[in-house]
This record gives structure tokens, C-alpha cells and sequence, in this order.
């Protein structure tokens, strides 16, 4: 294989490496791994766990609405689908990606549930992978729709 198709093999691989990843990263958040330690960082209280739950539940909710604005443009890769529109209204009219950030919300809310060095590491491996995603997205959004650019310096979150 040559060098020029190894570049264009990774670069086709890019897109579904990290929503594969993003997947993966969040399927570890339900599994407990005996054979990595489960070591805390400090003891968790009743205010680290309910703050954690309320931060999973508004999350979620966001989620939900998330899916609702986006209808059928919903596409877990970071390129919009073939005849998808720019969505500005509804949630996307006070931040950007709000799904992505919801779920490293989530992430955030099982962390302060469980206070682990695992769970510290899979929010922070989550959210270097959804900043990738976003980056990827917001080069594809800008090369697809004209307004994009407009969009994002009026939503800057």
C-alpha cells in the first residue's frame, strides 16, 4: 500500500473511528471492569451522588429535545446526511451540538456518582473524542451550508 493510499485510507476511516470510539467510550460507562481498579478519588457523599443525577437527567432531557429539533437530520456521523438542512431553531438556537455536550454531561454526572479514576478517565477520554467529532462536524457543516459560519458566530457554545 502506498503512502498516498494509506493518507486516503485514514481519512475515509477518520469518521467512523470516532463515533466508534464515542460508542465504545460510552458503553464502558455501564460496565464495571474487576481487573481495572476501582480506586476512588475521595469518598462520594450524598451531595456528589444526587448532584450527579440531577446533572444525568437534565442531560438526557437535552438529548431528547436534541433529537426532536433535529428529526430526520439525526445521524450519529459527524457528515451531514445527503439531503439534510441546517438546523438553527429550537435548542441549535442557543448552542451548538447540544447532544455532545449532553453526553459528556452524562459522562460528568456518572463520574460525581461514582468519584473513580475509571470514570474520571472515560469522562475525559469522551470528551477529547467528542472534540474531535465537533471539529470534523463544523468543517463539514461550513463546506455544506453557506450560513454555517453566520450560525456559529451568533451560537457560541
Amino acid at each position: 500500500m502506498s503512502k498516498f493510499q494509506l493518507k486516503n485510507f485514514f481519512k475515509a476511516a477518520y469518521d467512523p473511528m470516532l463515533v466508534f470510539l464515542q460508542f465504545f467510550i460510552i458503553s464502558l460507562h455501564f460496565f464495571q471492569w474487576e481487573f481495572l481498579a476501582q480506586k476512588q478519588i475521595i469518598q462520594a457523599s450524598p451531595f456528589s451522588y444526587l448532584l450527579g443525577i440531577l446533572i444525568i437527567i437534565i442531560a438526557f432531557i437535552i438529548i431528547l429535545v436534541s433529537i426532536k429539533d433535529l428529526g430526520r437530520n439525526l445521524s450519529p456521523f459527524p457528515r451531514p446526511t445527503k439531503n439534510s438542512n441546517l438546523v438553527t431553531t429550537g435548542i441549535y438556537r442557543f448552542m451548538r451540538h447540544p447532544m455532545y455536550y449532553s453526553l459528556i454531561f452524562i459522562s460528568i454526572g456518572v463520574f460525581l456518582i461514582k468519584l473513580t479514576i475509571y470514570f474520571l478517565f472515560l469522562t475525559i477520554s469522551l470528551a477529547l473524542i467528542i472534540k474531535f467529532k465537533i471539529a470534523l462536524e463544523e468543517k463539514y457543516l461550513m463546506n455544506k451550508f453557506k450560513n454555517y459560519l453566520l450560525y456559529k458566530n451568533e451560537v457560541k457554545v
